[in-house]
């Protein structure tokens, strides 16, 4: 019987393999080696390394060899085990753990390109960076909760619900995104956080309009200021406020001004430009505006600008008119409901509006130019009076 090895013989010991009992093995060669543990399993051998003698003692060689002894015991096999730790720990080190805000920034980031004006027009990170960020912003996705989610967007669930569900819709998408790139978070979690917040009533306000009996009255009062000029362009064209504040004199080409892509409302990359009948009023009002620059029509202060929409409704505060801007766009179609006008078909697409189904619009690909243009002479020749 062999004796089992001790400190002092493997320091004399000469070079070769040296047993210490229960299938230890010590393969030294010069000052160093290796323990290797030699075991059977479904009647094949193998050998397992437990680690190099410059840094495994004896005794810490055995407790390895015993540790492992005691898994062939329960069955398994030790090397495919410590394989399968070793993947197990690997895989745990390369997982990400970032924060709501870290997550929330790189969704941002990717859905920019879809969004209109890189996400600042449409405000898309404004609800979360208001609402979210400030109290689950620096929180680990693994560790946020329904009720973290229902404790930040409760004190504006009630006061401010559009917001507030924007906010959660949003979050919701960091969640199923994270997930998707194999984030440990659950997605669940907004929307039981949603349920725990409750149902509310939402009755929207509408954006106050000027009654349309109440417009002739109204241009008439309306300064000769760039402010001004611009206000009557929004009555008279029916377009919305950031397609007329920006726009330039060389988009008009005789009587036809046409709005680009990226000042009229839709989803980015799906919207075309947009021809506007110019009327004899809209071309007056064109050329009072060349009083004031030969580029933007209703220019800023600042230089080489347009307009502010600020500017623009201050114009109407001042005069003391309740109505706003985007309202005259309800003005119109008031009008034309009341006085039958015109169709539904016309009215719509002078207000920019989709009509039918896409297989129908891949169809019905005119623009009706010439009979918008007839209605708009006629609604000019109301405001006018």
């Amino acid at each position: 019987m062999r004796n089992k090895l001790t400190a002092v013989g493997i320091k004399n010991a000469a070079d070769g393999r040296h047993f210490d009992g229960a299938g230890l093995w010590l393969h030294k060669s010069g000052d160093g080696g290796r323990w290797v543990w030699r075991y059977t399993r479904l009647g094949k051998r193998r050998e397992m390394g437990l680690g190099s003698l410059s840094d495994t003692t004896l005794a810490e060689a055995r407790k390895r060899r015993d540790q492992w002894q005691a898994v062939l015991a329960g069955g398994d096999d030790p090397i495919d085990r410590r394989t399968a730790l070793e993947a197990a720990e690997k895989a745990a080190r390369t997982v990400r753990h970032p924060t709501l805000e870290e997550m929330a920034l790189e969704v941002y980031e990717a859905k920019k390109p879809t969004l209109r004006g890189d996400g600042e027009r449409g405000r898309w990170y404004s609800p979360l960076r208001l609402y979210v960020i400030p109290k689950l912003g620096r929180k680990a996705m693994r560790d946020i909760t329904a009720a973290d989610i229902r404790d930040t967007l409760k004190p504006i669930w009630k006061a401010k619900h559009p917001t507030a569900e924007k906010a959660l819709q949003r979050t919701h998408i960091i969640f199923r995104q994270a997930r998707l790139e194999g984030i440990d978070c659950d997605p669940f979690m907004v929307d039981q956080a949603r349920h725990m917040l409750g149902h509310v009533v939402h009755q929207p306000a509408h954006i106050v309009a000027t009654r349309w009996q109440d417009v002739p009255a109204l241009y008439a009062r309306l300064p000769h200021s760039a402010a001004g000029l611009c206000l009557r362009w929004m009555i008279l064209t029916q377009v919305r406020l950031d397609g007329c504040r920006g726009a330039r004199f060389c988009e008009i080409e005789g009587d036809v001004w046409t709005v680009p892509p990226d000042r009229i409302k839709g989803q980015e990359g799906k919207v075309k430009p947009f021809r506007v009948p110019v009327t004899q009023e809209a071309s007056r009002v064109a050329k009072l505006a060349r009083e004031y620059s030969s580029d933007y029509l209703f220019p800023s202060y600042r230089e080489g600008r347009p307009i502010t929409s600020t500017a623009v409704e201050k114009a109407l505060n001042v005069m003391g008119e309740a109505g706003r801007p985007h309202g005259f766009r309800t003005s119109f179609r008031a009008w034309v409901q009341d006085t039958g006008a015109t169709t539904y078909d016309v009215a719509e697409t002078i207000l920019g509006h989709q009509i039918g189904g896409k297989v129908e619009r891949a169809y019905a690909r005119s623009d009706i130019l010439e009979q918008r243009r007839i209605v708009m002479e006629k609604w000019a020749e109301w405001v006018t009076g």
